[in-house]
């Protein structure tokens, strides 16, 4: 069998990549404007802006949509830099980010697409599970497993000023990640990722943004509420 010389195979593996970097957004679902009255903020503040547009300002901030909807979320950002103060991650690291929630059940028990910004810009994707456990004082940072992508390409360097469009969706086990409107990651999470459900929110860490979040809109009716758990309870 012959093999493709070495500038073939270069060429080939170009275009793979090429396209899979081009591979744009597909019609799905459709999402909504999450307001600020829809968000449990379960740390840090979101404040809410002329036009419906929120904003968070501190180290750190937790939040989710106070509706049980589909595993898919998408968030209109503009980042502004870094917060006055810096609040290290439970594990020492200090670390500028910005990312999604799904199927958040607890503190301890979600999925996050996280767009890391500083030190190493990259787009990482993790699951953290802990069984049986549900408040941060029971896990702290215990669970994380990140996820190596079946496919994935790099996501742009977040400069001050700039605006940007991050979207994750899960079918089952898959996941999805768009940034920008073009799919940056895909993968499969593994079966733990289905132990557990919850709505989806957001999560930032040392940055400073304006944002529209944006998820499904489900009917009044078929709507579930998880209430919004604060503190230890979250």
């Amino acid at each position: 069998m012959l093999r493709p010389s070495r500038p073939v195979a270069l060429a080939i593996f170009l275009l793979a990549a090429f396209a899979f970097e081009a591979v744009p957004r597909a019609p799905g679902t459709k999402l909504v404007a999450v307001s600020r009255a829809d968000l449990c903020v379960t740390e840090g503040a979101v404040d809410e802006l002329p036009g419906g547009r929120l904003s968070v300002s501190l180290p750190k901030m937790r939040a989710y949509v106070n509706q049980f909807t589909p595993p898919e979320v998408a968030v209109h950002f503009t980042y502004l830099g870094a917060t006055g103060k810096e609040a290290r991650l439970g594990s020492g690291e200090l670390r500028r980010q910005f990312g999604l929630k799904l199927r958040a059940a607890d503190a301890c028990n979600l999925v996050y697409a996280m767009w890391r910004i500083e030190p190493d810009a990259k787009l990482v994707v993790s699951v953290k599970s802990n069984p049986g456990q549900h408040s941060s004082t029971e896990c702290g940072n215990r669970g994380y497993r990140n996820i190596k992508p079946r496919r994935s390409t790099p996501v742009p360097v977040l400069r001050p000023g700039e605006s940007h469009d991050l979207q994750a969706e899960m079918d089952g086990e898959e996941m999805k990640v768009f940034a920008d409107n073009r799919l940056v990651w895909a993968g499969s999470l593994g079966a733990d990722a289905l132990s557990f459900d919850g709505p989806v929110g957001m999560r930032s860490d040392n940055a400073r943004l304006q944002f529209e979040l944006r998820a499904p809109q489900v009917p009044a009716r078929q709507g579930r509420t998880p209430g919004c758990r604060t503190g230890e309870a979250e």
